[in-house]
């Protein structure tokens, strides 16, 4: 059977007015499970493979590996599900879907991140990122599949780390920052999410300085569904709306609140799926809360302040009724409660984040952090709407087709979807080759200057590396 790979007249229209290449800084791969359960052999042997095999035909999956919820339908199939398979389909059709180079993440991973089970999960991300990179070898000048970091101890994030990078070769990772807990950090046993920041039950430290240290951006992709709200047995799409957005947010917000960006200012971090809308009300939000609640303004409240002479003249003059009778009681009743835990938390909330100045919220924003947003979201014209953002920000929207997933019924559509803002004017070209090429690139290069020293777009993405949006 012959297949003719041939771009769309759509696509080669768009393709023939756009100077710079196409980057997917989110794009999917689909695993073949007959391959890597036989390099879970290989790593655990066949009793924890067989183990993987029974978690994987569980009616229910555990999305946040916190409740069971119900995940159905969520590939395509035909042609394009063999793409997403097959590397060396997926490298033929590039032209033809109008990229270039493309991140490639995982599917059967991403869950795999979020089990709780100790040995499964750091055997099946080693069995994984053991078979993206050997089947990907041959393509990474366009397809660079991402390794699987699993995040419930800071020492397995770092094993797995320098093993996918100084082992295999790897340049990218995702992690999940989302992690279901039963301990709390005070030792009391309850079900809640950690979020690798603020309030963690470790202090991975060790994982920022070694990402700095190996130049490797981490990425969330985290799965928000079978914990909070999103826990219907029998609805998908209930459960499935808003979740990504809902799990990057949480760990964006433990990562800010708890310093990490400040204490490593050279570091990136990427959070995907979930689009820009939570992270422009992130940024805004975070910086509404400084202006009223940093160390200082909130000092206007302190109850040492109370003015009861003002407060007993108000209430001689406006007391009506039934409140009469209270004049004597007017300290008891009109001042504010103290905070009996002021002396043990402080009234500084800012202090672990290290924000000083709305500044640094512009900065690590603006500078440090990276979204991936997917083609069919208007939303994605927020991020470069310096009128509307705070300060005159423009964030940084990275173009994620979510190739192989139900979102994408066909692999051709994605460039025109994203084109789309373009031609409804909420988007300038130059705003577009931002978001389909100089953020994603400045974001990677920013930490290694060499991510795409071999690559079929080295020469074109040159231009970006080292500039600023």
């Amino acid at each position: 059977m012959e297949f003719d790979f041939v771009p769309s007249h759509r696509v080669s229209e768009i393709r023939h007015r756009l100077a710079h290449p196409i980057i997917d800084a989110d794009g999917h791969l689909v695993e073949f499970m007959p391959m890597v359960i036989d390099c879970m052999r290989e790593v655990a042997g066949d009793a924890v493979a067989q183990r993987f095999i029974r978690y994987r035909r569980s009616p229910f999956t555990s999305g946040g590996g916190y409740l069971p919820t119900r995940v159905f339908f969520g590939n395509p199939l035909g042609l394009d599900r063999m793409t997403v398979l097959l590397p060396k389909l997926f490298y033929r059709r590039l032209e033809e879907i109008g990229l270039d180079f493309a991140l490639l993440y995982p599917t059967s991973g991403l869950s795999v991140l979020s089990n709780p089970d100790n040995e499964l999960r750091q055997a099946a991300a080693r069995a994984l990122n053991m078979y993206y990179a050997r089947v990907f070898t041959d393509y990474r000048d366009r397809l660079e599949p991402v390794a699987v970091i699993p995040t419930f101890t800071p020492d397995e994030a770092v094993a797995e780390l320098d093993f996918a990078i100084s082992v295999l070769g790897f340049k990218a990772v995702v992690m999940s920052g989302v992690v279901p807990r039963s301990v709390r950090p005070d030792g009391s046993t309850a079900s809640w999410i950690d979020t690798l920041g603020h309030d963690s039950l470790h202090d991975y430290e060790p994982l920022w300085k070694r990402c700095v240290e190996l130049g490797v951006v981490p990425s969330f992709h985290g799965i928000g569904y079978g914990w909070g709200s999103r826990v219907s047995p029998r609805n998908y799409v209930y459960n499935h709306l808003g979740n990504f957005a809902s799990a990057q947010e949480a760990v964006c917000r433990s990562l800010v609140m708890g310093g990490v960006p400040k204490r490593h200012p050279e570091l990136r971090l990427s959070f995907l799926e979930g689009g820009v809308a939570w992270a422009a009300q992130l940024y805004a939000d975070l910086l509404g809360h400084y202006e009223k609640r940093n160390r200082d303004a909130v000092q206007m409240f302190d109850p040492s302040r109370f003015d009861l002479e003002q407060a007993a003249e108000l209430f001689a003059e406006f007391a009506t009724g039934p409140l009469l009778g209270y004049a004597h009681r007017i300290e008891e009743g009109a001042k504010p409660l103290g905070d009996p835990q002021a002396s043990l938390y402080g009234i500084d909330d800012f202090a672990e984040s290290r924000i000083t100045c709305p500044e640094d919220i512009v900065d690590i924003f603006t500078r440090q952090l990276g979204f991936g947003c997917e083609a069919d979201d208007p939303m994605n014209a927020l991020a470069f709407n310096a009128k509307m953002l705070p300060h005159g920000a423009r964030l940084n929207a990275m173009f994620a087709s979510d190739i192989g997933h139900w979102d994408v019924p066909d692999v051709r559509g994605v460039l025109p979807e994203a084109w789309g803002l373009v031609e409804d004017g909420h988007l300038t070209e130059q705003n577009f080759a931002e978001f389909a090429c100089g953020n994603v690139v400045r974001m990677l290069t920013s930490m290694n200057p060499r991510f795409f020293e071999g690559t079929a777009v080295a020469d074109a993405v040159r231009p970006y590396i080292g500039t600023s949006g």
